[in-house]
């Protein structure tokens, strides 16, 4: 089974056989099922995995997200002291607070669910709402400072995870071993020269990648680009899953990895929008 860039499909099983066929992301539903011993009977968490059962999840996940972050971003709106003008004269504590505290408490419940190694509802719908929590405070400070910015990022990226869905059912880019190898390798060059750049901002205040100049943007657009082609080995890694008749409780680990992608990539969006706003 090929890998993936997502850390959180580092731990799937690797198939479940005794479940029989099934039918993936890109084959139409329905099929004849295989001659096989008698299958002896499961509870719903133990039947195999459907499409159905992927996208009811991953919408939950994300109607959980999308709940709290637009509540977040109104209350981080209201607390965020504006003058005549339209300018920010400071961000409070309590804004602050949340933010960080979010980023961290989403951080915790990730890794619980990573090194877990076992799907969890409860715990993925955790995660989507401190990670609303988390992008509403931060869609919050920067609607503020840019009003609109907020919708934009939203609507980039639902069209980026669209569209690559639409490039995967199509089959116009195939997940081969040599592309999940160069998308693995992409995503841990961008997280390593984050790190570098982090360094440097705070030791150095040298901060070439977010500064907003040209090479911040051409930054910006390859992080995007990466993100986006990650999405390609998430809807691989849930169409093998599927195939192979991996047990539908699993299907919410599959929305925490898109989750975590869908955040990175709606970051990095918002981040790219705010450049073009410094003119």
């Amino acid at each position: 089974m090929r890998s993936s860039s997502n850390p959180a499909f580092r731990n799937l099983p690797r198939g479940a056989a005794q479940y029989g066929p099934n039918v993936g992301f890109n084959q139409p539903q329905g099929g004849v099922p295989g001659y096989g011993p008698p299958q002896t009977s499961a509870g719903a968490d133990d039947r195999p995995m459907t499409v159905d059962d992927v996208v009811i999840k991953t919408a939950l996940s994300l109607g959980t997200a999308l709940v709290t972050g637009v509540l977040t971003a109104i209350w981080a709106i209201s607390q965020i002291p504006v003058s005549a003008s339209g300018k920010i004269t400071g961000v409070p504590g309590s804004v602050i607070g949340v933010l960080v505290g979010s980023m961290l408490v989403g951080l915790v419940i990730s890794l619980v669910i990573i090194f877990k190694k076992m799907p969890s509802g409860p715990l993925t719908l955790a995660y989507s709402a401190v990670e609303g929590v988390f992008l509403g405070a931060i869609s919050g400070l920067f609607e503020a400072l840019y009003p609109g910015i907020a919708l934009q990022a939203i609507v980039g990226t639902a069209g980026v995870f669209i569209a690559m869905l639409v490039v995967y059912k199509t089959g116009a880019v195939k997940v081969t071993p040599k592309l999940t190898k160069w998308i693995i390798g992409a995503v841990v060059g961008v997280a390593i020269m984050m790190l570098v750049n982090l360094v440097t901002s705070l030791f150095f205040g040298f901060n070439p990648l977010r500064d907003g100049g040209p090479i911040a943007i051409i930054f910006s657009l390859v992080v995007i680009g990466v993100a986006a082609f990650s999405f390609l080995l998430d809807f691989d890694q849930a169409d093998r899953m599927i195939r192979e008749g991996t047990p539908s409780k699993w299907s919410w680990y599959v929305a925490f990895g898109l989750m975590t992608t869908l955040v990175w990539l709606y970051l990095e969006i918002l981040r790219l929008l705010s450049y073009f706003q410094n003119d």
